[in-house]
């Protein structure tokens, strides 16, 4: 209960900070139409697209095991209103700066570009995801959720970017808008999930100090990757369809695979539980099957309200057991582990004895 109610405030609080942050955004865009509002819609509009496009990805992905939408809500709002505020501040100044320095403001914005953007962007979104995981380290079960939480966190911060972008070249706002909404909605999200993975990876590893060492790791990717983006694309964007392309087909290969390596995973501690009589394996064959799970829904659905609701419940807590115990097979089992595990097989019973009669 404690847990929930620091929880609750936290993500509460970087909720606020973030929609301030998004609301600022909006008010430096909103000044450079000469306070024409109407020329923001189709923006926002425009920038809607490619935010869909993510999100449900990001929903597909993490199906199995959904993370609270709360702290998705403060990740998504983290990117949009904090990291988005302090890159604009730091990158418009390193640019002005170096512009000055050279007498080149074509030197000034390929610096931006290449190096202030790629370090300033991907630490601040970076920080979100580490921030997520300090606070709520018991929704981080591996790499997976640290995706889940850096794709969301770099579609908020993709989304106003994309405002800002779609207002500033309004001129040229179809091309624009092709290239950064239909050909890469993913090329923040790809960035920020090499963040993600590394801490997510962190959390199912022994020592609960792995992060410290996976994050940096993380994060060189994440910035290697951003400068190469901006640099290939300056330099020659027909490298986009050699070198952009592969690389995202191969980064949906990846998630494909820890997909899959999450639900056998599942399994495995689900069978457990079979093993002591709390599972028959036809249920664990279905809960770790998507058929199996969207069968058992329309199952339920069928049987009436209450039914589908115990259904619903019967699932969410088939996979949240299945998570604590790997984490405490990980050997990060908290204080209350054993009185969360009974409430979980205690909601179990009183589910499938509610979907059953």
């Amino acid at each position: 209960m404690v847990h929930r109610r620091r929880g609750a405030v936290a993500s509460t609080v970087l909720a606020v900070v973030g929609a301030a942050g998004l609301v600022l955004m909006l008010w430096i865009i909103y000044s450079s139409t000469a306070g024409a509002a109407s020329e923001l819609l189709v923006p926002i509009l425009l920038a809607l697209v490619p935010l869909s496009i993510v999100l449900v990805t990001v929903r597909w992905i993490d199906r199995w095991e959904p993370e609270p939408p709360g702290i998705l809500i403060a990740a998504f709002l983290w990117g949009a209103g904090v990291a988005t505020v302090i890159s604009l501040v730091v990158n418009t100044s390193a640019s002005l700066l170096v512009s000055s320095a050279t007498g080149s403001v074509t030197g000034g914005e390929l610096v931006s570009a290449v190096v202030t953007a790629p370090v300033i962007e991907e630490s601040t979104k970076g920080l979100g995801v580490l921030v997520i995981f300090l606070i709520w380290r018991r929704t981080f079960n591996g790499a997976v959720d640290g995706i889940v939480y850096a794709s969301v966190v770099a579609a908020g911060f993709a989304f106003a970017e994309n405002i800002l972008y779609f207002v500033q070249y309004s001129d040229a706002l179809l091309v624009t808008f092709l290239m950064r909404g239909i050909a890469s909605p993913f090329a923040h999200v790809t960035f920020t999930a090499c963040t993600g993975l590394a801490i997510g990876a962190s959390a199912r590893m022994r020592s609960s100090l792995a992060w410290m060492w996976m994050t940096p790791l993380g994060l060189s990717c994440a910035i290697v990757l951003h400068a190469f983006w901006n640099g290939m694309l300056a330099n020659d964007p027909s490298l986009y369809f050699f070198v952009a392309i592969p690389f995202f087909i191969a980064a949906i290969g990846l998630v494909i695979w820890l997909r899959w390596s999450e639900r056998m995973t599942m399994r495995q501690r689900l069978a457990d539980y079979q093993r002591a009589g709390w599972f028959s394996p036809a249920e664990v064959t279905m809960i770790t099957t998507g058929a199996g799970r969207s069968a058992a829904r329309r199952w339920a659905k069928s049987r009436g309200p209450v039914a589908a609701r115990a259904m619903g419940d019967f699932l969410e807590a088939a996979s949240a057991l299945a998570q604590l115990r790997q984490q405490a097979i990980d050997g990060h089992a908290d204080a209350d582990f054993a009185a969360h595990e009974a409430s979980l097989l205690q909601t179990l019973s009183g589910s499938r004895h509610a979907f059953s009669r």
